[in-house]
């Protein structure tokens, strides 16, 4: 028996015009690993509700066809009961927290099911052990860090062993370590208990080469059901929006397209790498010499200094210190000039949403000086934060809506959105302002949104900047960072560990790269797919 059937899906939020789901129809069995990729607002989110049972019995609307969650029919068996089968995990976590403390949390669903306290205890030591949360079992969960958050969220999910779990985007506050872990610990789930996965994911450098299918839903309709290689190789001719970094880097280098022009003998009439061992592989088969040669020179340049426009926000020896004992920043020291953009980066917890709201004044340092030249416009983790109103079109301005691509959506009530579009209503409300801005801080802006959504919001950060506003982002997405920054801060431990321009933090290293600079060991400093094809065409050239 299939563990999520879909037959024939089609269904309608209310008040819609168009459809969420067109015809859907596929079948999961026990043991696979699938992952849902699509440009925001085409279908996926609403994928995972009709199968958990949110839709249609929590948002209502137009329903038709079958969804069969581990043989229950969902038209007749409510979240409630769908939930013994199935572990959900939402685009906002912090939504599905209930309980006071971590081990409460982990330990809730277990208790509602009749499980013994033995087992409770050995399922809750287990699941913190599995995702690395075992030091916060006996925090509060309203003093977690988004990803910490997240990640209880998970762990509350899991617990249970379902049959399926049905992820929504579940490393989007995670930073690079954590995210692998979780991925590979999907894995072993899938793996050594038989468990199935479906995962949506926009970053799917970070998923494919664990997947055994790929679902791509366009419009949602489901257009593609593929193994990870095939769905590259589909992408890069029907939707380039979704190919990762190195298989659009790859393409452009000529290396997955066919013979390049420069050597019948450097071909790859092939599906493109699925991940960066396989990129490595198929580099070092044609004895392209790129892989590790760290140019000091290049890696390091940072280029003619630029001349200040004036400070726009200063940090001096700056803490923040928990009533309890705990301590989120620790005389951390921060200088932003005018115009300038910075990515601020760091592990879950390492102080960087604390350092934002010292910054914007939401909070009050305990110790130290912060300064700025003027208001400082702010947005947390949680967008529905700030969605208070019963229509898009009450939220923000038109011009405001149009910015950020939601215009035509004025009469949708913000909670039918998808999570992406949530995120870019709740960045209108926050840059809808005739004030003149001084510093604009965001915090993790990219939740649930495509690269064709970031690369608009980099675009849009850039000419903020050009304006001479600060801009400071708090991103785990090293990709995105590299689409808009000059700059980046690592923080760890409440303080800065690394401040230099972004060629120096993002090539080399392991986790704090680009999926680009992690397959070309750094070389030559490069960081997206077209600095890398670049440098893998001048090599060819050089071969020939």
């Amino acid at each position: 028996m299939s563990v999520l059937e879909f037959d024939r899906v089609t269904y309608t939020y209310p008040g819609a015009s168009t459809p969420a789901l067109v015809d859907v129809s596929f079948a999961v069995e026990p043991g696979e690993f699938v992952v849902v990729a699509g440009m925001s607002a085409s279908g996926k989110s609403s994928l995972v509700r009709a199968a958990c049972g949110l839709v249609p019995h929590f948002h209502g609307g137009e329903f038709a066809g079958t969804v069969c969650t581990g043989g229950l029919d969902t038209r007749t068996h409510g979240p409630d009961a769908l939930s013994r089968i199935a572990g959900t995990l939402f685009q906002d976590p912090e939504t599905q927290i209930v309980m006071g403390t971590v081990r409460g949390e982990l330990a809730f669903g277990l208790e509602n099911r009749g499980h013994s306290a033995a087992a409770i205890a050995r399922g809750v030591e287990e699941t913190a052990l599995a995702l690395g949360i075992e030091g916060l079992l006996d925090r509060a969960t309203d003093e977690l860090s988004g990803g910490e958050r997240q990640r209880v969220a998970l762990g509350a999910a899991l617990a249970g062993r379902p049959q399926i779990v049905l992820l929504d985007e579940p490393t989007s506050q995670l930073d690079p370590v954590a995210g692998d872990e979780l991925v590979w610990f999907l894995r072993r789930l899938n793996e050594e208990w038989g468990t199935a996965v479906l995962l949506i994911e926009h970053r799917l450098e970070r998923c494919l080469a664990a997947a055994d299918r790929v679902f791509a839903i366009d419009g949602g309709r489901l257009v593609c059901d593929a193994p990870p290689g095939e769905f590259l190789r589909w992408a890069g001719a029907a939707a380039p929006a979704l190919q990762t970094p190195v298989a659009r880097m790859f393409s452009l280098a000529g290396l997955t397209t066919g013979v390049t022009e420069a050597d019948d003998a450097i071909t790859a009439a092939q599906d493109p790498p699925t991940g960066v061992k396989q990129a490595r592989e198929r580099l070092a088969a044609v004895d392209l010499d790129v892989l590790g040669r760290i140019s000091p020179h290049i890696q390091g340049k940072s280029g003619p200094r630029r001349k200040s426009k004036g400070t726009a926000l200063s940090m001096r020896g700056v803490w923040h210190e928990f009533p309890g004992g705990g301590v989120a920043l620790r005389a951390a020291d921060l200088d932003v000039d005018r115009g300038e953009l910075v990515a601020l980066m760091g592990r879950n917890g390492a102080g960087k949403s604390t350092l934002m709201r010292n910054a914007a004044g939401l909070d009050t340092p305990t110790r130290g000086k912060v300064r700025t030249a003027g208001r400082v416009a702010l947005l947390l983790q949680n967008p529905g934060d700030y969605l208070l109103h019963e229509s898009v079109g009450e939220e923000a301005s038109a011009q405001a809506l149009a910015q950020v691509h939601l215009d035509g959506l004025e009469e949708r009530h913000p909670h039918d959105l998808s999570g992406g579009q949530r995120q870019r209503l709740a960045l209108a409300t926050v840059l809808d302002t005739d004030e003149e801005l001084a510093v604009i801080c965001l915090d993790e802006p990219t939740r649930g949104m495509d690269r064709a959504t970031k690369h608009a919001l980099a675009e849009r950060l850039v000419g903020y900047a050009g304006d001479g506003v600060a801009v400071v982002v708090a991103t785990h997405d090293a990709e995105f960072a590299a689409d808009f920054a000059q700059r980046v801060v690592l923080l760890a431990d409440g303080r800065a560990i690394a401040d230099a321009p972004i060629a120096e933090v993002l090539t080399g290293g392991w986790y704090f790269a680009t999926e680009v600079a992690r397959v070309l060991g750094g070389a030559g400093g490069a960081l997206t797919p077209e600095e890398g094809a670049r440098l893998i065409k001048a090599q060819i050239e050089v071969e020939v």
